[in-house]
């Protein structure tokens, strides 16, 4: 395989970065993936990191060097990052589990799959024209899908009906693989960039630049809609080139970069206690177990504020 690879991830105005974004590689797969912790939940950079260490971990371990079935690979590691966050909320008696988004594409054999949970978006450009790009996981997004002709007023597209850690099961699907071409350009980013720029100008920006180009640049110009309230911003793009021997030209952002000579991969550098930490192993049974104590503390804390909310003020 022959691919150009760049990534790009800015704090915005927001007071951290919980995106995450990262890439691995054996001669014969590529992996792309991106999550975006999401607030108003607790540690959602926490949730984005966990996320990427586990499918990237499962990645490791199956491609050998290639995947015995992608599909099969993309489900499983949603799964996975999502038991792995919840094993987290109940290893820490958390009251709340982290939550995140996930978009992850595979490239194996001169096809490209790709699953995503939430918000954070693939894209796929060929020829100046955008080929496809994944729809959104939120309430406004289904509505519009379903030419719905009224829904709440004032509904945030910021509103998702699903993501992983959350304690009902994720809602995703695996898009059938499809062929490459020459040049082909593929996109992950948060919606702290789609949000802030136009659909036009992000196919523009990726078929007109190299991806070492058309990333900063994307990134700049929603940060600078974005203005000093403005998201995270998050992207990693690739050009296809060919289906030839490995040969990656990668100019990695802020990120570690390891290569074993079959397994290469970048990803952001540790820095949660929790990199620290073993996880805990759960059974079946210890998960149901799990989300259920979570369910229960939400529950008991609603109705806490109910309570509150009725008492007569002094």
């Amino acid at each position: 395989m022959k691919f150009s690879v760049f990534q790009v991830s800015r704090q915005g105005g927001r007071k951290s970065n919980e995106d995450r974004m990262g890439y691995c590689y054996t001669r014969d797969c590529v992996l792309l993936m991106l999550a975006d912790g999401m607030g108003g939940h607790p540690e959602g950079e926490v949730a984005a990191r966990l996320t990427m260490e586990t499918v990237a971990s499962l990645f490791n371990e199956r491609a050998q060097p290639k995947l015995a079935d992608v599909a099969d690979f993309l489900s499983d590691a949603m799964m996975a990052a999502h038991r792995q966050i919840l094993q987290y909320a109940f290893g820490k008696a958390m009251s709340d589990s982290p939550r995140t988004t996930l978009v992850v594409a595979v490239i194996q054999s001169g096809q490209v799959s790709w699953s995503h949970c939430g918000d954070s978006r693939f894209y796929l450009v060929r020829q100046q024209q955008l080929l496809t790009r994944t729809q959104d996981h939120s309430f406004l997004a289904h509505s519009h899908r379903h030419h719905q002709a009224q829904h709440p007023a004032g509904l945030n597209r910021n509103v998702l009906f699903t993501c992983l850690g959350s304690p009902t099961r994720p809602v995703f699907s695996v898009n059938k693989p499809l062929l490459l071409q020459q040049d082909d350009k593929l996109m992950l980013c948060s919606d702290g960039l789609w949000a802030s720029l136009p659909e036009q100008d992000i196919v523009n920006e990726l078929s007109l630049k190299p991806v070492d180009q058309a990333v900063p640049d994307l990134v700049n110009n929603a940060l600078h809609h974005g203005g000093d309230r403005g998201d995270n911003v998050t992207c990693l793009a690739l050009a296809w080139h060919s289906a030839g021997l490995l040969a990656p030209t990668n100019t990695p952002t802020a990120s570690q970069n390891t290569h074993d000579g079959n397994f290469g991969a970048t990803l952001p550098a540790p820095e949660s206690a929790f990199a620290q930490e073993a996880p805990i192993e759960l059974d079946e049974q210890g998960m149901d177990r799990a989300v259920a104590e979570i369910n229960t503390t939400i529950r008991l804390s609603a109705i806490k504020k109910a309570s509150s909310s009725l008492q007569p003020k002094p």
